[in-house]
């Protein structure tokens, strides 16, 4: 570790004048600063005036308090300070006195080598520097256990409050569940993606977690929320009849045809169950999961609440899904941070607000709500409004925006075009919190 200054303070207490001249002239080129005392009196009430004192060097032999008893003193005011005696031979008892009881980290044999002494403090100052370290983070261990402890707590709380309703609600499914046509092909559904360990099956299992809870959230009927749930199981199945389109390929990674083919698959999705009775109430819902609130969405350009409600659930849903499966840390604040982004244009604004608690449970990672954190993205996935985490440069190192800038429409366009041409090995980092 580099020895830094950083108002880092090493204090030199002797009554020779000409030592403590001596000992400022070896170390005055060290990158720390220096103080004196003439005496452990007068060196202790230093010592509380420095913030940060590193390292204190005292002359045993000293009129008044001596030495040991010097540095024991300076434990109450310096308790994190590393202590040097400088001593002659036949201050053996001495010592030891401040080795026992003043904490001595070291001691130096008068006359002293020149050399020795000033790697002698040089290597108690980086210890101080890296037991320094080792504290803060065991404060910051510590107070992530609180804030664990804290958030457990506070899950514990919200599921105790649900108990009741979700039992209700889970006897009247499991009522449902053994009569109703759509509640055994939801099982059998089920039942089949969870044998495939593809993304595709993963993404239809995840996004019908989440709408299913989100169903309950809303104190729907048993029925309702079966057919949400076999909806949100299903909502993918027209893309495994396609040919061109690759399953996680961006949209603005496909071409011409590949979009128009992607465009397609809620009615394909629609036309495979179409002769199955038993889910006539559940067909809207697939052909109607990539409709958007604002009216920008396909295959029919639906509107607002003229979305079937299923399907704006399903909607929000599948944008979580694949936001969270986009970053590797910081999941359930991503995703619920880009559904907040999408809502009025996307997604339902009044819908959204459901899933924040779900999103959290669904993609726990242990994080304190509120805490602002970072998560790497691709520069495809930037929108307006995303504010830096990190200075973003290009590949040759010239910066284009600096951290904690809020992106606008030219922003996002200008870093899309400087990775297009020539890509850093990382992505954009952004700040992200759960509000």
């Amino acid at each position: 570790m580099s020895i830094s200054s950083d108002n880092i303070a090493v204090v030199l207490v002797d009554d020779e004048e000409n030592i403590l001249r001596s000992l400022q002239r070896l170390l005055r080129d060290e990158p720390f600063e220096l103080h004196t005392a003439a005496s452990g009196e007068q060196g202790l009430d230093l010592l509380g005036q420095i913030p940060e004192v590193a390292v204190i060097v005292s002359d045993q032999r000293m009129p008044g308090m001596n030495g040991a008893e010097f540095l024991s003193h300076s434990q109450e005011v310096a308790p994190h300070a590393l202590r040097i005696l400088l001593t002659g031979y036949s201050d053996i008892n001495a010592t030891i006195d401040a080795i026992n009881k003043g904490g001595a980290y070291r001691y130096i044999s008068k006359p002293w080598d020149e050399d020795d002494l000033v790697r002698t403090v040089r290597e108690a100052v980086t210890l101080y520097l890296r037991t320094r370290e080792s504290r803060r983070l065991s404060e910051i261990i510590n107070e992530q256990n609180k804030d664990l402890e804290a958030w457990n707590e506070n899950l514990k709380k919200r599921l105790l409050q649900t108990t009741s309703t979700i039992r209700a609600q889970s006897e009247a499914l499991k009522s449902f569940d053994k009569k109703h046509p759509v509640a055994v092909l939801s099982r059998a559904f089920d039942a089949f993606f969870e044998t495939m360990c593809d993304f595709p099956a993963v993404h239809a299992r995840t996004v019908s977690t989440l709408v299913t809870d989100a169903a309950r959230k809303m104190g729907l009927d048993a029925e309702t929320i079966g057919r949400f749930r076999l909806a949100a199981l299903l909502h993918d199945a027209g893309k495994f009849s396609s040919l061109s389109h690759s399953p996680g390929k961006y949209l603005d990674e496909m071409s011409e045809n590949e979009l128009r083919d992607y465009r397609q698959h809620p009615l394909r999705g629609e036309e495979m169950f179409s002769r199955m009775e038993e889910l006539q109430d559940v067909l809207p819902l697939i052909r109607g999961h990539h409709e958007a609130y604002d009216g920008s969405g396909f295959p029919d350009g639906l509107k607002g609440e003229g979305i079937p409600l299923g399907a704006r659930l399903i909607a929000i849903a599948d944008l979580i899904e694949k936001s969270a499966r986009s970053v590797e840390q910081g999941r359930a604040d991503y995703a619920i941070m880009s559904a907040r982004f999408h809502c009025g244009t996307l997604l339902d604004p009044q819908l959204v607000t459901l899933f924040h608690s779900i999103t959290q449970i669904v993609y726990f990672e242990g994080k304190k709500i509120g805490v602002v954190s970072e998560v790497e993205i691709a520069p495809r996935e930037l929108m307006s409004g995303m504010r830096l985490a990190r200075d973003v440069e290009s590949a040759s190192g010239v910066l284009l925006m600096q951290r904690d800038t809020v992106l606008d429409v030219a922003a996002v366009a200008l870093i899309r075009s400087h990775y297009g041409k020539n890509p850093p090995s990382h992505g954009i980092f952004i700040q992200v919190t759960d509000e």
